[in-house]
């Protein structure tokens, strides 16, 4: 999700489930824990007891809701799962907050969803008007309810049956009176994977979760394939036509936690690759390289080391302004960098500094932070981004701005450094992204990723979202 305030790409939801241990609620609580850099918004717990269903969401942070034993003793039972939230799709209220429940003919039916679905009001349209009521924004319960209108009589054939309905990127994790159930978009956009926690199956956004629960990583779930977890073990299903997977780049670049493992790599060695290879193609003289943190301190390390150039926190972020800060007045507002932001002068003072981060949206943040590094006393500022571009809006779960927003898409390179106000501004190119990834350039007949916002390449349809912007811009 895009924050206009931060002028940062925000991080999507996350998901996880558990099946079959007596401590199912808390070792959720642990997994949404650690999965909270996906979403800040809201958190929710769904768990089963055998008879009866127990939820709660809540908005805020999951340590401020779920933090002691009165709260996890509401959710009792072997099996539970859970989500954490940015609104992409739905407007930020507590009925949009998931897991979404619903008692079902089959029975109770709990839905976490990573993601957005791109032909989301079609197909909610047909449902209304063929007598559906809907009682959220969010695009989850689109999946609800096709699967309550399946005309087929088991579970996973209603499954089927409503995911052959819907297009976007999604993970999904589903909770029924006998089953813990994961399902990844055919394209495999939104992450998923699966471990194993003492003979406890767990489904997770990330590998971060399973860490943090100490479980093991067994396997990402594949792309468009259905894993069914019952007392009898797990199933795996392939309930879609099988296409080559396209995971979003941004996973990679910005997305997941560092620590969290994506293609048997850390996401840090794929974000210090990054930085590497912008050290490679941009040779600039300079006499410390800053990082603007957090998101760019991977990427700085590696540009470092490349290019031989000093390291140094020129930057130090505050850790105690949330990024949901509201700011409730001009004179607050005016100091917004400030208060998440300081510069280290001794760092910073006489010296030709490189800044480092690993995107550009808007570039009104980054003007900010440019100036504040001049009025420290820098000599020069060069701004260095280990990405392409982002020339195009996303739809599949992240919520950049529409394409007069970008300041990519708008403007030249030299009228974008002007904007920074930086002595130079710099870019990653699209092959050498593709070349930190592991790989010798982009395959443009079949892309490796999902890179739309560098390349306006979208593997999904988006037609029906391009509508209904257009209308609303109108």
């Amino acid at each position: 999700m895009y924050c206009k305030h931060t002028d940062r790409i925000k991080d999507e939801c996350g998901v996880f489930g558990i099946f079959g241990t007596e401590e199912a609620s808390v070792l959720t609580t642990l997994g949404l824990h650690s999965l909270q850099h996906r979403g800040q918004e809201g958190a929710g717990i769904v768990s089963f007891d055998g008879k009866n269903f127990h939820s709660i969401r809540k908005q805020g942070l999951v340590g401020d809701n779920f933090n002691n034993t009165e709260i996890l003793s509401q959710l009792p039972g072997k099996t539970a799962i859970g989500h954490v939230r940015y609104s992409t799709t739905g407007e930020s209220k507590p009925e949009n907050l998931q897991p979404l429940f619903a008692n079902l003919a089959i029975g109770g039916f709990a839905c976490a969803h990573n993601g957005n679905l791109t032909n989301t009001f079609s197909v909610k349209k047909q449902l209304v008007e063929s007598g559906s009521i809907f009682q959220t924004s969010s695009d989850t319960e689109i999946i609800l309810q096709l699967v309550a209108r399946s005309k087929k009589t088991k579970l996973i054939d209603k499954l089927t049956d409503a995911l052959s309905k819907i297009k976007g990127a999604y993970s999904l994790i589903i909770l029924t009176n006998k089953k813990l159930i994961g399902v990844r978009d055919p394209f495999g956009i939104r992450p998923l994977v699966l471990g194993d926690k003492n003979g406890s199956p767990v489904l997770a956004s990330e590998t971060c979760a399973l860490d943090m629960i100490g479980a093991k990583y067994i396997r990402d779930v594949a792309n468009g394939e259905i894993v069914v977890i019952t007392e009898n073990g797990t199933e795996s299903i392939k309930g879609q036509k099988e296409i080559p997977e396209r995971p979003c780049i941004f996973e990679r670049i910005y997305f997941a936690s560092p620590d969290s493992i994506v293609g048997n790599k850390t996401v840090y060695t794929y974000r210090k690759a990054l930085g590497e290879q912008l050290a490679i193609e941009n040779n600039i003289s300079a006499d410390v390289v800053v990082p603007i943190p957090d998101s760019g301190v991977s990427a700085a390390i590696g540009f470092s080391q490349k290019s031989s150039i000093p390291f140094e926190l020129g930057i130090i972020r505050s850790h105690y302004v949330g990024r949901t800060f509201i700011e409730p007045s001009q004179t607050i507002r005016q100091f917004g960098v400030k208060l998440k932001h300081s510069v280290n002068k001794s760092c910073i003072e006489n010296k030709k500094v490189i800044l480092i981060d690993d995107s550009i949206v808007r570039g009104t943040t980054a003007n900010k932070i440019v100036k504040m590094v001049y009025e420290a006393g820098a000599k020069e500022v060069h701004l260095g981004i280990s990405c392409p571009p982002i020339k195009h809006p996303d739809f599949y779960g992240i919520d950049t701005p529409n394409y007069k927003d970008l300041i990519a898409s708008n403007f030249s390179l030299d009228e974008m450094t002007k904007i920074v106000g930086a002595n130079s501004l710099f870019f990653l190119s699209l092959n050498g992204t593709y070349k930190a990834m592991g790989f010798e350039q982009r395959n443009t007949q079949s892309p490796q990723f999902t890179d739309h916002c560098f390349t306006g390449d979208y593997p999904i349809d988006v037609s029906d979202i391009l509508e209904i912007n257009s209308k609303i811009n109108d």
